[in-house]
């Protein structure tokens, strides 16, 4: 999810959020009182968090904003950037907590209801979610609760009008703030990828890198763009570079994927292990790493065991798939379907979890609602991923096949 905005109006470029970070860390070695420097640096430590996808400057952040508060436990500023904060490291009860308390103080705060509705949709309470984005909007409408009803009606299924609220985001960010101006471009790249249209979607990508050149969700959107038309090589090159610069789990599953397709296993295979291994340690998310392994075939057991200690804590939609896709893939056919039903509750048009979901449909008995919820997944995008396309590809075939 967004953060909230360029709160020192202080230029957000890659250098300029280096500068900031020497800038306040010294200002707070000579004045360790020194709040507005406190909430500068947490705040281009956030940034760089996103950008270079090292969870320990978030964690230098948390420290931070703590450090302001042993000081003056009275801080509210403190307290309610430490809830975005606890957002990044993805502890969530810990973010609704933060939130909570200082909702208590001040009842009209909207950065306050956007990290509460972050969190509750991370968890996926969707109904307090989307309420507490709803009173974001009412109190400020701007272009962080613009993009957070955006992605609520994304969830919901209705992304055309998830473009017209991501684009009223783009247009209100400052030209100042290049790091989330990338970032909303990059969502208006990933609206118009699900929709099939790839020439938007490039455009938007290529739109985000220019803003904050080299940032990972703009790399990673071109490379996707080319690899759904055919250009593999070309994708394979994109995604290269970025794990030289700034290697993420994602960056270096794609890149497996990549090298699956061109036919060079092997390097595929090294691929595949440092991404499982980063979100294992490095950036620990059960959620992705459950559906990485599942969507592969990789160490089907361990699969649904990390689904299921992850569903525990959360129940986003996102979590409910890979654990109804380990399921399915180890076997357990019901219980795949009981939690492919909780994944589709919110109405999403997720490609990779409405083919999910046909699999399980046809593999319980359901050959019609299969053949609905797979065509579902491929019309208008029939190379929508790497892996999962051609899977409902061969799904449908195999239904048009069957006798009716």
């Amino acid at each position: 999810m967004p953060l909230f905005g360029n709160t020192a109006s202080v230029s957000t470029a890659r250098a300029d959020l280096d500068r900031t970070v020497a800038t306040m860390d010294l200002r707070l070695r000579k004045n360790p009182a020194d709040q507005a420097a406190a909430f500068r640096l947490a705040d281009a430590l956030l940034r760089q968090t996103r950008v270079t996808g090292n969870a320990g400057l978030a964690m230098r952040a948390e420290d931070v904003l703590l450090g302001v508060l042993k000081a003056d436990p009275l801080s509210y500023n403190a307290r309610r950037m430490l809830g975005a904060v606890y957002l990044s490291q993805h502890r969530f009860r810990d973010a609704i907590r933060e939130a909570e308390r200082c909702r208590t103080v001040r009842t009209n705060d909207a950065w306050v209801y956007g990290v509460l509705g972050d969190a509750h949709v991370e968890l996926g309470e969707y109904p307090e979610a989307f309420a507490a984005f709803d009173r974001m909007t009412s109190l400020r409408p701007n272009a962080a609760s613009y993009d957070r009803a955006a992605y609520a009606r994304e969830l919901q299924g209705d992304l055309d009008g998830a473009i017209t609220l991501m684009r009223m985001a783009t247009d209100a960010t400052s030209a100042q703030d290049p790091e989330s101006l990338a970032w909303h471009h990059a969502q208006l790249g990933h609206l118009y990828f699900e929709l099939g249209r790839l020439a938007e979607a490039r455009r938007e990508y290529a739109h985000a890198d220019y803003a904050f050149p080299g940032h990972p969700f703009a790399t990673e959107g071109l490379a996707r763009v080319r690899a759904a038309e055919g250009d593999y090589a070309g994708a394979l090159t994109i995604v290269t570079a970025e794990l030289a610069a700034t290697p993420t789990p994602a960056a270096a599953a794609l890149a497996g994927d990549l090298l699956t397709a061109l036919g060079r296993p092997d390097e595929a295979e090294r691929q595949y292990r440092l991404a499982e291994a980063a979100w294992k340690t490095d950036a620990p998310d059960p959620s992705r790493l459950a559906r990485f392994l599942a969507e592969r075939g990789r160490h089907l057991d361990e699969a649904a065991t990390i689904a299921g200690r992850a569903e525990a804590d959360r129940r986003d939609i996102f979590t409910e798939d890979a654990l109804a896709w380990a399921y399915f893939q180890s076997g357990q056919i019901e219980k795949a379907r009981a939690a492919a039903d909780r994944a589709l509750r919110t109405g999403t048009r997720d490609r990779a979890i409405l083919y999910h979901a046909a699999a399980i449909s046809r593999a319980s008995g359901h050959p019609v609602e299969a053949r609905r919820r797979v065509e579902q997944a491929l019309g208008g995008s029939p190379h929508f991923d790497l892996v999962e396309a051609p899977a409902a590809t061969a799904l449908l075939r195999s239904l048009d096949t069957r006798p009716r």
